[in-house]
């Protein structure tokens, strides 16, 4: 009713300004002759009723002047009751908004608007792919993020991750990328264009297969002969002796942990000492059949001469100069002090996660390296390594690809450079980490702790998961630790999925928003001609999309939230119906292995890119 209220008071106040403004015009014209009578206020200033006397006392004046200036009133009078009209109907019409208008006391959450959507950064056309969004013309437009920000992505089984979101990125990503490819897709479709157009060195290891393989040694990496020689072998140690990254507890922590001492000494004897310096060659050692007993080995380990010409300075505890490595050393005393029956245990327990090494085929594309994890960073072209694990073996080769990706990140996140009191790029490439089936490695310490700071030091991941059950299996509560790995991507992007916690996580991102209900009552006799209608509007709350709406997602939707922006409701990318990604797609796959980097000139890799 007070909107009525207004919107009368407007149409009086308009219609007396109307008739005010006319008796003025009036007196003007006729001179402000003392005929017209005495003003309201002087010199000059009529009451408004004043125009209406005025025509009533000389409407029969047959003067044409004087017809026309009553004329010239009426008009003016017609004029404003129209004005006062129209501002009466606009003043209702906004008081009626304003009663219809929801306001944000259970929640502001709805879904990104053309302006919104550009403030988010993800038109700039550079960078990851993240989905797509049809703007006000209809017109499809991808969203790309080029920034430093991580990428976490719910995407089930055959829900088009790898057609929407990992394969439009490999086809337009410039930089190095490290690529989790199961099943070896992603090189078949992606590395023809990666490496014959974008100039990048590509690389498939693959430790499974017989021919057509890069290699790499995780212990070329250690920085032998250096102070970080003994963290080097330690953090190959720990994720082979942990290959799910969950720990253990009671007496599996006690084998793992006096193990891992041993592990500690015999691969840096190893290195020093042995021919075949890998962890092939260190597993060949343990189970040498050329050691009539356990404690034949310790005492080998324990003489050897890993510094015959004592350059190195060692010396043994009572400061004598010693050829043997005193971390060897110390290794093959405790295994000697042992009870033989531990000892053998201990023995058995590094046997066992050196399991994997036996595998000819795995000790053979492990026995050297044809590139160094520097590479991919500081190398003179951009490198793309495919890290290709058959479904069959993806339990299988576990420690070695958490091993890869550990090494990966450990040794590209050491060294920052600054000036002018400002962190400066000390890399040549930055470096994307496409991890599909992310969960599938265990937990991996390493990549809890670098998330919160790797994007200083260039590199960007973008991980891949089917649902948040996996997620929570492998890491805890949404990445464990506080939500670690969810805190840590600002970027978010789900499929629909199937799973009920996943369908609960999205509805919550989502956030919650205020709905507008109203109930009518009516009173009055049924055959009343006025009946009285009363409206009551009452404001709830409701989410965004609720569970259900999320597991009822069309396929070809996406939902992509980045932080402090409203949700984006979005569509799914098919690479396949882009003629740009389609082309590269059809590239052949290198044939070779990768070993000796391609000679593309700068400029005609550079002409390819950003062409998506």
């Amino acid at each position: 009713m007070n909107g009525l209220y207004r919107a009368s008071a407007a149409w009086l106040l308009g219609i007396i300004a109307a008739i005010w403004v006319a008796t003025q015009l009036t007196a003007q014209r006729f001179g402000y002759q003392p005929a017209l009578g005495r003003p309201l206020a002087p010199p000059h200033v009529y009451a408004p009723w004043d125009g209406i006397v005025w025509l009533m006392r000389y409407h029969g004046v047959r003067d044409p002047h004087v017809q026309a200036i009553f004329a010239q009133q009426s008009f003016v009078w017609m004029v404003g009751v129209v004005a006062a009209t129209v501002l009466a109907i606009v003043v209702a019409v906004r008081g009626w908004r304003r009663t219809q208008r929801t306001s944000d006391l259970h929640g502001s959450a709805h879904w990104a608007d053309a302006r919104e959507v550009r403030a988010t950064g993800l038109l700039g056309g550079a960078g990851v792919y993240v989905g797509a969004w049809r703007d006000d013309r209809g017109r499809l437009r991808y969203l790309r993020d080029d920034g430093p920000a991580h990428v976490l992505a719910f995407a089930p089984t055959r829900s088009g991750k790898g057609v929407g979101l990992v394969i439009p990125t490999l086809l337009s990503w410039p930089h190095s990328a490290v690529i989790h490819d199961i099943k070896g897709e992603n090189f078949a479709l992606t590395s023809g264009w990666r490496e014959h157009e974008l100039g990048s060195r590509v690389l498939r290891f693959d430790p499974t297969a017989p021919a057509g393989s890069a290699r790499f040694n995780p212990l070329d990496e250690v920085r032998l002969g250096t102070e970080f020689e003994v963290r080097d072998v330690q953090n190959v140690v720990q994720i082979i002796t942990d290959p799910d990254g969950r720990g253990a507890e009671g007496e599996e922590a006690h084998w793992i942990a006096t193990s891992s001492a041993f592990l500690l000494g015999v691969i840096t004897h190893v290195l020093y000492f042995e021919r075949d310096k890998s962890l092939g060659g260190v597993a060949s050692l343990l189970s040498n059949p050329a050691f009539e007993d356990a404690r034949q080995l310790y005492a080998f380990l324990l003489t050897a001469e890993h510094d015959p010409e004592l350059r190195l300075g060692w010396r043994d505890l009572d400061g004598a100069p010693t050829a043997t490595h005193p971390v060897v050393a110390m290794a093959a005393r405790d295994m000697l002090n042992r009870d033989p029956k531990e000892a053998t245990s201990v023995l058995s327990t590094a046997i066992r996660f050196l399991t994997l090494w036996r595998d000819p085929i795995v000790a053979r594309n492990t026995a050297a390296s044809d590139f160094h994890v520097g590479d991919l960073m500081h190398g003179r072209h951009p490198t793309s390594l495919y890290l290709v694990v058959p479904p069959s073996d993806i339990d299988r080769l576990k420690p070695l690809t958490r091993l890869v990706i550990n090494q990966i990140l450990r040794l590209n996140t050491q060294d920052m450079k600054f000036e002018n009191g400002r962190s400066v790029a000390s890399y040549d490439h930055r470096l994307l980490l496409m991890i599909d089936e992310f969960p599938s490695l265990g937990r991996l310490e390493i990549m809890q702790t670098a998330l919160a700071f790797m994007a200083g030091y260039g590199i960007k991941a973008y991980l891949i998961t089917q649902d948040v059950g996996q997620l929570t299996a492998a890491y805890g509560g949404l990445g464990g630790r506080d939500e670690t790995i969810m805190a840590n991507c600002h970027i978010q992007v789900a499929f629909a999925p199937n799973k009920l916690d996943t369908m609960e996580l999205l509805s919550k991102l989502a956030g919650t928003t205020t709905v507008r209900t109203e109930t009518k009552s009516y009173s009055g006799t049924r055959m009343a001609i006025r009946t009285h209608v009363m409206v009551n509007a009452q404001e709830s709350e409701r989410p965004l999309l609720t569970p259900d709406e999320v597991r009822r997602l069309p396929s070809d939707d996406a939902l992509i939230f980045v932080a402090g922006h409203a949700p984006i409701y979005g569509r799914r990318i098919k690479y396949y119906e882009d003629p740009t990604f389609a082309a590269r797609a059809r590239i052949p796959a290198p044939s070779g292995d990768g070993r000796e980097p391609i000679d593309v000139t700068p400029a005609h890799a550079e002409s390819t890119i950003g062409a998506a």
